[in-house]
């Protein structure tokens, strides 16, 4: 299905370049949306976290600690996506089965004693100087390389279960597993649906999409039932304003709706939040939705909800162009990134609202966080990398 490019297609494609003006090199007004959600991300990163240094646990930090931090990964992110963007799909194609080995390596690596770091009762960083990496962060995009060659090598059986779908069912099996010892429950959960989603696009049949779906779904269930605080979070989640939840599992949940009916429908404000004032734990990383909602009000939140949409549908397109101009390798990866960013945005901004049970899971491009920042930035380099080469191609390039 993905090698199938028509011939009415070419030959409508070789009249539209000599009657349709010529496309830009590289697609601006994505990378303006991107830019622009960087910089309020900042902006309020900063604003979310310029009173921690008054809790005793961040007394030694300055207030500019957490931005200055956030720029360094910002920074670290635009280098290497600038180096990501000049390498061509096909040597990431030939690259992602490395890639994926290279993130189970560092999956492993992160659970070693005096290896991995300890933070808030899991263990998923590991150190390197001024940055901490986290490999989790890195398998999300490792996954969508290597799910898009493995579909691509193997799209004459992929809808075969015994053939073609457990060697990759496997190979997530693992990447599970690893990062449930962390435990890292989040990122899990985005791997998964971003994998499976990958596959059915691919062109697996709907009813071994549907298998894999219920399959899934039983093992987030098994998890959730054989793990007590994770059943805590459920309960909590609905109904968090209780007495047996309101300071304990529902206790981020409460403030950050509160944060949010504060702020009603234009804000208190520009760093005017009372909730960031060590009410809202994390009001900088996985809450900052809630402070935008507080300062900026529901207009704010709105408005970001339609970027991360404009970004997921843009990706979709980006990926239909590239399949239709015989390159499904890197139409599958665009598509693979925008089912990333919106699984991921929906989930956050599900939690911050009160719609999901409380994960630990960032806001792409605007919540502190060193990897996720980084890989963000280097995943966005290769949808702009894809579109360019579609872009050529429809130039008359080779």
């Amino acid at each position: 299905m993905l090698n199938a490019t028509t011939e009415r297609f070419r030959m409508r494609l070789a009249q539209s370049r000599a009657s349709s003006a010529t496309p830009a090199a590289i697609d601006t007004t994505l990378l303006w949306v991107v830019v622009v959600l960087m910089v309020s991300g900042a902006v309020m990163v900063y604003s979310a976290s310029i009173a921690l240094p008054d809790a005793p646990r961040f007394a030694r930090l300055s207030p500019w600690h957490f931005l200055l931090r956030h720029l360094f990964s910002i920074s670290i992110g635009i280098s290497l996506a600038l180096l990501a963007f000049a390498v061509p799909v096909d040597q990431w194609q030939r690259w992602s089965m490395w890639l994926f080995g290279l993130g189970l390596v560092l999956l492993v690596l992160v659970l070693l004693p005096h290896i991995g770091k300890m933070a808030l009762g899991a263990r998923r960083w590991i150190p390197l100087g001024a940055f901490n990496l986290q490999p989790s962060e890195l398998m999300k995009l490792f996954v969508i390389l290597y799910a898009a060659d493995y579909a691509v090598r193997r799209q004459d059986v992929i809808g075969r279960w015994v053939k073609g779908t457990w060697p990759i069912a496997a190979a997530l099996a693992a990447v599970a597993i690893l990062l449930m010892w962390q435990p890292d429950f989040g990122a899990f959960v985005v791997i998964a649906a971003v994998a499976i989603g990958l596959l059915f696009l691919a062109g697996v049949s709907v009813g071994l999409f549907t298998s894999m779906l219920l399959l899934v779904g039983g093992i987030f269930t098994l998890i959730v039932t054989l793990s007590s605080w994770r059943r805590d979070r459920i309960f909590a989640y609905l109904d968090p304003f209780s007495a047996e939840y309101a300071l304990g599992k529902g206790y981020q949940l409460t403030h950050a709706l509160i944060a949010l009916g504060r702020g009603e429908i234009f804000g208190v404000g520009l760093g005017a939040s009372v909730e960031k004032l060590h009410y809202l734990p994390e009001a900088h990383t996985d809450f900052l939705l809630a402070v935008i909602g507080e300062e900026l009000g529901l207009a704010a939140v709105m408005l970001i909800i339609l970027a991360f949409f404009w970004i997921v549908r843009r990706a979709f397109e980006i990926g239909r162009l590239a399949i239709k101009l015989d390159r499904p390798y890197g139409g599958l990866v665009a598509q693979g990134i925008g089912l990333w960013f919106g699984v991921q945005a929906f989930i956050n901004i599900g939690v911050n609202t009160g719609l999901l049970p409380t994960k630990g899971l960032t806001l792409p491009l605007m919540s502190y966080g060193g990897s996720a920042i980084v890989v963000n930035c280097i995943a966005l380099a290769l949808l702009l990398r894809v579109d360019f080469e579609s872009r050529r191609l429809m130039r008359g390039g080779g």
